[in-house]
C-alpha cells in the first residue's frame, strides 16, 4: 500500500497527509483486528505513585534548601536505630524522588513492574542513585506495589563551575523490574455475565460491524451495538470466556477513518487526511511587512579650546521602511483534495501561522468538510 508523500514547508512547517490511496476511482477497503479498535471495559492498567529517597550518589543529591529530603533520611535513620536530629543532617548524596508506575491488568502478587523516580528537589543528578524501598499507592490510597533497586538514566551532567555538559535529563529515570505488585487487582472474568467492548474512537459503523462479525463467528445474537463506542457481549460460556474472547478480538472489521484535520500552532505540524475534501472556496494571501532600523551616528562638534566649544553626543537615525506585497490567490473547485489544497499553499509560500489561520478561516466558511482540531 503506498502513502501520500510528506511535505516540507519552510524550518518549522511540516505538512503530513496520511490516508490510503484511491485505486481505479474507489477507497481501498481497510480491515483491523478488534483487539486493535476496542477494549474490554473494565480491563485497564492503574496509575499508582509514592514518595521515595534515592541514595549513593556523588554530591549531586539536594542540598539544605530541601528540607524534606533530610526530615526523610532522619525518619528513615530512626526506624532503624539511629537517633539523629534532622536539622542536623547535612548531606548531598541523597535525593527525594516522587515514584510512579501503572499496574497492568490482571496482575497477582510477585508480578514485576517497571518504575520511574523523579527528583522533587535541587538535585542535579540521579547517576549511580539506589531507590530504597518505596509504597506504591493507588487512587483508593491502598498500597499496591513497592518499589526499589538501581536507578537506570537515559542522560548524564558533568562539569562544575558553569563548564558543564549535559545529555537528555539527568533527574529522571527508572528502575526497569523494580516495582513488586503486592495487592490482587486482577478482575475474575468468570464472575461476568456480560462483557462490554468499548471502541478507542466512538463511531457507529464501527461498532455494528464489530457486532456483526462477532455474532457471524459464534453463530448467534451474542454481541449488540449499544450507542457508537460500547458493544456488549452476552450468553458467554463461564469457562471459556478467555478462550472466546481470544477468538472474537482477532477477528477483521472494516475501519472507516473520520475526516479530520490537526493542526498545531506551536510547532506548525498539520496532519490530515486523503478523506478531507473542500467545497468550493477562493483564499486571499496578503502579506504587509513593517521593518523599522535605528541606525547611531556620532556627532563631533568643535575643539574644546574654539570659542562656541560644544559635546560630543550620540544622535539616532531612524528610518522606516513599510513594503506591501501583492495578494496572492488560490482557488480551488467543488470535491478539492488535500493534495490540491497542498499544492495551492505551496505555490504561495505560506508559512506554518499562514496554514493555520487560513484552515481556521477556510473552516469558519464551512468549505472544511471535516474536524478541525487545535492543539
Amino acid at each position: 500500500m503506498k502513502h501520500a508523500p510528506q511535505f516540507v514547508w519552510g524550518p518549522v512547517l511540516l505538512m503530513v497527509v496520511l490516508a490510503s490511496r484511491v485505486a481505479f476511482g474507489q477507497q481501498t477497503d481497510h480491515f483491523v483486528q478488534i483487539r486493535d479498535l476496542a477494549t474490554i471495559e473494565g480491563v485497564r492498567e492503574n496509575p499508582l505513585v509514592g514518595y521515595g529517597m534515592v541514595v549513593g550518589l556523588a554530591g549531586t543529591g539536594d542540598r539544605r534548601q530541601t528540607v524534606f529530603s533530610t526530615q526523610t533520611l532522619g525518619n528513615i535513620l530512626l526506624k532503624m536505630g539511629v537517633t539523629i536530629p534532622a536539622a542536623a543532617v547535612s548531606v548531598k548524596n541523597v535525593a527525594a524522588v516522587f515514584v510512579t508506575s501503572s499496574l497492568p491488568p490482571f496482575s497477582r502478587p510477585g508480578t514485576q513492574i517497571d518504575v520511574t523516580v523523579s527528583s522533587i528537589g535541587d538535585a542535579t543528578s540521579l547517576e549511580g542513585g539506589t531507590l530504597l524501598l518505596a509504597p506504591l499507592y493507588a487512587a483508593d490510597g491502598q498500597v499496591y506495589a513497592e518499589a526499589q533497586g538501581p536507578v537506570t538514566l537515559g542522560g548524564y551532567s558533568a562539569g562544575r563551575s558553569g563548564n558543564t555538559k549535559q545529555v537528555n535529563h539527568p533527574t529522571a529515570g527508572r528502575v526497569p523490574n523494580g516495582g513488586l505488585v503486592e495487592r490482587d487487582a486482577s478482575l475474575d472474568l468468570r464472575k461476568l455475565s456480560t462483557i462490554a467492548l468499548l471502541a478507542r474512537e466512538p463511531d457507529f459503523r464501527t461498532t455494528r460491524d464489530m457486532a456483526a462479525a462477532i455474532n457471524h463467528e459464534a453463530g448467534g445474537a451474542v454481541a449488540t451495538a449499544i450507542d457508537g463506542r460500547r458493544v456488549e457481549l452476552s450468553s458467554l460460556p463461564p469457562a471459556g470466556v478467555p478462550e472466546l474472547l481470544a477468538r472474537l478480538l482477532s477477528l477483521r472489521v472494516e475501519i472507516h477513518p473520520h475526516a479530520k484535520v490537526v493542526v498545531s500552532e506551536r510547532t506548525g505540524t498539520i496532519v490530515m487526511g486523503r478523506d478531507v475534501r473542500l467545497t468550493a472556496v477562493s483564499i486571499l494571501h496578503g502579506d504587509l511587512t513593517v521593518e523599522i532600523s535605528t541606525e547611531y551616528q556620532v556627532s563631533q562638534p568643535n575643539s574644546f579650546t574654539s570659542k562656541e566649544g560644544g559635546e560630543t553626543v550620540v544622535v539616532p537615525q531612524t528610518t522606516v521602511e513599510a513594503k506591501e506585497e501583492k495578494v496572492k490567490h488560490i482557488e480551488l473547485g467543488e470535491g478539492a483534495s488535500v493534495q490540491q489544497l497542498v499544492d495551492g499553499l505551496q505555490a504561495i509560500g505560506a508559512t506554518a501561522r499562514d496554514v493555520v489561520a487560513i484552515l481556521q478561516a477556510i473552516k469558519a466558511a464551512g468549505a472544511l468538510q471535516a474536524d478541525l482540531e487545535v492543539i
